[in-house]
């Protein structure tokens, strides 16, 4: 089985569909910002230095629009947005403005997952928002159009375009076709699930490495309902890409087609001066509460949401996850706990159809405003439900979980809270003794070589944003477990964070974290500890006294990075449960 192939042409960039009603278009500066750097004659050098970039006399008259691209050679999930900013520039000038194109960062999860560098994955994301926020302010542009493609470039692209508040579309650089092993799918996950098995002599390393050498078949972002895709569909549910934008490959026509229209959408969203604080609103972050549930999205979706309202300033807490997953059952069978990729969802409809029903049933509210210029309702109107022989998606009165799998435990080991991802598969109740690692690296040893045995409760702390600091993914040491069949016999609990790959009886994000004396810092081998997802609690059976003793020797750790990124980071990160974002509102 081979990467499925599809058409390259290019959208017409001349043909607009994604125009706004006359009435839609207020009398207001369309050039706000540009002007300030290129009207006037004491502006004559910046106009020179324009001029040297491909700017002529008209193209001082026009709106700019920021093509923020993270393409980068860096990882196969962006390798491709190179050209996706091009098309979007391409429908941008063909809607009367002048695109100018930028890049930012992006870092591969995937590639450095279980090393010392995925500590800067989570502080990408700020460095993503940040460099987008001081390049369209530093050079006066009017309206932006981000493209993201790995997993932390999503929420920090809309991090970016909530705090500058311009008009803007998110576009999503699409998903990989799937790999082929045995005549079965296989994406990177598969990989690191391969890993355990191999451990366990179920499968030979000549195995291994074939599937290593198959999963990643060309470009886009990780296959399953893993954090890539999850954000991408959240988006979308929020209004801020265009309809069909999170459920695309990236190599297809629709995909660049998508990237026109949004360059046509930047304009028209600035013409009628609607902002990213007219569509990200409270309700808005709800619509994506529920699609990230009825998707079975990642656990690293409560983290962004938080991030991204956070950003806007919409007061999203961990208690509004627990209160709509109560409401909203997860559908959609999809990998790491199901079984289909995101291409199989791509073709039998996409999302579109999923949100159409759960906006018929009541679940979404459908008078939010999005990048189109109408309402969510008016976007899905005319949209067909899926075909009557798929089996991906279930209907409402027959759910995979009746309610969220995402489950925000609270007790006396996570007092602010902590976020498990619950299939249901692994049951609902789970009763271990911990088994303590001082680090990722030493558990994931211990898991692989037999040290750690059925009834374990894996406890890997320091891990938590200053403890780490960063917020490690814990993939390797979830998948290994997956790989030797132990899902259901062992549970993880981490301050730090799990990858949308990550399955099983996992528990993360628990706050206070270990490196400002959270309880999970003060727990000993041989506790016993409970998770029980039905009345969403999680505790370690040891007495007020006792955890107050603990508490009273305990002893800050000393910083591990004196300077650099992550000694900065570790300075202004917030604590998990508000998002782990550096530029907390006072």
């Amino acid at each position: 089985m081979s990467q499925k192939k599809s058409a390259t042409k290019k959208a017409d960039p001349k043909k607009n569909t994604t125009s706004l009603s006359a009435k839609a278009i207020k009398k207001h500066d369309i050039r706000q910002f540009s002007s300030q750097v290129v009207d006037g004659v004491e502006r004559a050098p910046s106009r020179s230095m324009l001029r040297a970039v491909g700017f002529n006399d008209a193209d001082f008259k026009k709106p700019q629009i920021g093509i923020a691209s993270t393409w980068s050679m860096v990882t196969p999930c962006n390798m491709h947005i190179d050209k996706l900013a091009d098309d979007a520039a391409a429908g941008a000038n063909a809607a009367k403005g002048k695109a100018v194109i930028f890049n930012t960062i992006t870092i591969s999860d995937g590639i450095s997952m279980g090393t010392e560098g995925m500590k800067y994955s989570l502080v990408s994301r700020e460095v993503i928002a940040d460099s987008i926020e001081t390049v369209a302010a530093c050079e006066g542009f009017d309206a932006l159009v981000a493209i993201g493609g790995c997993d932390k470039n999503m929420p920090g692209c809309m991090m970016g375009l909530a705090r500058l508040n311009r008009p803007s579309v998110f576009v999503y650089g699409g998903t990989i076709m799937p790999g082929c092993h045995n005549n079965k799918s296989t994406d990177i996950v598969s990989v690191f699930e391969a890993v355990g098995s191999h451990a366990q002599n179920n499968i030979s390393t000549e195995e291994l490495i074939q599937i290593e050498k198959t999963a990643i078949p060309g470009p886009g972002s990780c296959g399953g309902m893993y954090t890539a895709n999850t954000m991408a569909s959240a988006i979308e549910a929020m209004g801020m890409s265009l309809p069909g934008s999170s459920a695309q490959a990236a190599i297809s026509a629709d995909k660049t087609k998508d990237c026109v229209e949004a360059g046509k959408a930047a304009v028209n969203l600035l013409k009628a001066n609607i902002r990213p604080k007219d569509i990200m609103t409270r309700k808005s972050f709800e619509n994506a509460i529920t699609m990230i549930i009825a998707l079975g999205g990642s656990t690293n979706a409560v983290l962004h949401l938080l991030a991204m309202a956070s950003s806007i300033g919409v007061k999203l807490k961990l208690d509004d996850f627990t209160r709509i997953g109560k409401k909203v059952p997860v559908l959609a069978d999809l990998r790491p706990s199901g079984k289909a990729m995101m291409s199989d969802l791509i073709e039998v409809g996409g999302i579109q159809p999923l949100m159409k029903m759960l906006l018929d049933a009541g679940m979404l509210h459908g008078d939010c405003l999005t990048v189109t210029g109408k309402t969510l309702k008016q976007n899905l109107a005319n949209v067909k439900p899926y075909p009557e022989s798929q089996n991906i998606v279930h209907a409402l009165a027959d759910p995979i979980k009746k309610d969220s799998h995402l489950v925000i435990l609270k007790g006396n080991l996570a007092p602010e809270g902590s976020v498990a991802k619950i299939s249901g598969k692994e049951g609902l109740h789970f009763k271990g003794t911990a088994r303590i690692f001082a680090s990722e690296e030493t558990a994931l040893q211990k898991i692989l070589d037999g040290t750690v045995k059925k009834g374990d409760v894996i406890v890997v702390r320091y891990e938590g944003p200053i403890g780490g600091p960063g917020m490690r993914e814990m993939l390797s040491p979830t998948s290994a477990i997956m790989g030797k069949g132990m899902g259901k016999d062992v549970a993880f609990l981490t301050d730090g964070r799990f990858s949308g790959g990550s399955h099983g009886f996992v528990v993360g994000h628990v706050t206070p974290e270990a490196a400002v004396g959270g309880p999970i810092g003060l727990l000993k081998n041989g506790d016993e500890i409970t998770i029980d997802a039905a009345k969403r609690e999680i505790n370690v059976n040891i007495s007020k006294a006792e955890m107050k003793k603990r508490r009273k020797a305990w002893k800050a750790p000393k910083a591990k990075y004196k300077r650099g990124v992550l000694a900065k980071y570790a300075k202004l990160v917030s604590s998990a449960s508000l998002g782990a974002v550096t530029d907390l509102a006072e």
